[in-house]
């Protein structure tokens, strides 16, 4: 009986001193948001006015996880085991995002990229982190409130040149209110097994909140074909040096495509296949505010999404398209399905003031609610003081 109230006591000791760990990590300031405001103006921004037909596309994975030293991993295969991988697959570009670590790149160091996916909390709200000399460990356990997930990504890029906000909807306690809040990052992470995704980008476009989007493996498995090149990025880049890779992904001239797993295990086929992927030749922005694209081959339907997810225009078996703004349109992006199971995702135009903006990017307009996060910490600090209390309690109690 001694014996299990000995064991009873550690456990409630543990117990208590979890809850002190969450507690404490439950900092943030409470923010007041501003109210969701589409995009207006009397131009359209395009993210493909920089586009250097020269230069082309080169295929890119930026969300890429491999063996790291140390007990804990999220893939069984070394950096220079998956750069080969996907060199196969007919990959130019690949950035290694371990968790919480900065990853060398194995085979060239002229292409050493300085980023890392921050975050240890149980609602996967990960962030990849562009830019840092060094890793930022702290994090909240429990990040359920919008006013978490924005101090989160306010201290982040201040260490950083740039943030992709990860997954959105495999994050738990993500829904359209939070997307309408959230500011602070320059990409979001689309179609990362979930299809649904392309709606948390609209809800957030719809508030305003301009960024560009990538499509990423989020590689964990690179022997299982079904979980690498799925998803690509085609991006506009002379090489994959990080200052070229930098200027790309925050100019916008790039695209991003979900991929079928070719040969279902046969990876021969999924090699060939990956070689022969269609693509968009041209994209921009025709005089009298058009969107146009063409294609290298015949696509089943091109979508043109806009405002609250609204679906502007759909064409079917096209190899191109053509979308005049109209006067009440706010943004427009496309979505482009093949045959074949392929789906390209464009990055979205949208209406801006040139002459005092050079994109439709706003700065940051949250702003700290004083009495409410007063009010937050001394909640926190009461219910630390509490746990520290019952925590001394337990500890002196005697087994009888």
């Amino acid at each position: 009986m001694k014996y299990l109230k000995t064991v009873s006591k550690i456990l409630g000791l543990v117990i208590l001193g979890a809850l002190f760990i969450v507690v404490i990590l439950s900092f943030s300031p409470i923010y007041n948001f501003a109210e969701p405001h589409p995009f207006e103006g009397p131009d359209v921004f395009d993210p493909y006015r920089n586009y250097d037909a020269a230069v082309g596309w080169k295929r890119a994975n930026f969300h890429t996880h491999t063996r790291v030293k140390g007990l804990l991993n999220e893939c069984p295969q070394w950096p220079d085991y998956v750069e080969d991988k996907y060199r196969k697959l007919n990959y130019d570009i690949i950035t290694y995002s371990n968790h919480n670590e900065i990853t060398k790149h194995p085979t060239d160091s002229t292409l050493q990229v300085n980023v890392y996916e921050q975050g240890y909390n149980a609602y996967k709200f990960h962030k990849l982190v562009f830019g840092s000399k060094g890793v930022i460990h702290w994090d909240n356990l429990f990040p359920f409130l919008a006013s978490q997930k924005q101090f989160q990504l306010d201290y982040l890029h201040d260490s950083a040149d740039f943030i992709q906000f990860n997954h959105p909807a495999r994050t738990r306690t993500i829904n359209k209110s939070q997307m309408e809040n959230l500011e602070g990052y320059e990409i979001i992470e689309l179609d990362s097994g979930k299809t649904t995704e392309n709606e948390y980008w609209d809800w957030a476009l719809s508030a305003g909140h301009y960024s560009f989007g990538l499509a990423n493996d989020d590689l964990h498995f690179p022997d299982k074909s079904g979980r690498i090149a799925i998803r690509c990025n085609f991006v506009n880049a002379k090489s994959g040096e990080y200052d070229e890779i930098k200027r790309v992904l925050l100019d916008g001239a790039y695209y991003s495509m979900r991929v079928p797993d070719y040969g279902d295990g046969d990876w021969d086929e999924k090699y060939r296949r990956n070689k022969v992927l269609p693509a968009i030749n041209k994209i921009g922005l025709l005089p009298g505010d058009t969107i146009f694209v063409k294609l290298s081959e015949m696509a089943d339907s091109i979508k043109v999404f806009g405002q609250d997810h609204a679906t502007l225009m759909k064409i079917i078996e096209t190899d191109s398209l053509e979308y005049g703004f109209r006067p009440e349109d706010t943004y427009a992006r496309l979505n482009i399905y093949f045959p074949g199971g392929e789906v390209i995702y464009t990055n979205p135009f949208a209406r801006y003031d040139a002459s005092s903006s050079a994109t439709p990017m706003r700065a940051n307009a949250h702003t700290i609610n004083w009495p409410l996060t007063i009010i937050y910490q001394l909640i926190l600090l009461t219910l630390a003081a509490g746990i520290l209390w019952l925590f001394n309690k337990l500890r002196k109690l005697k087994m009888q």
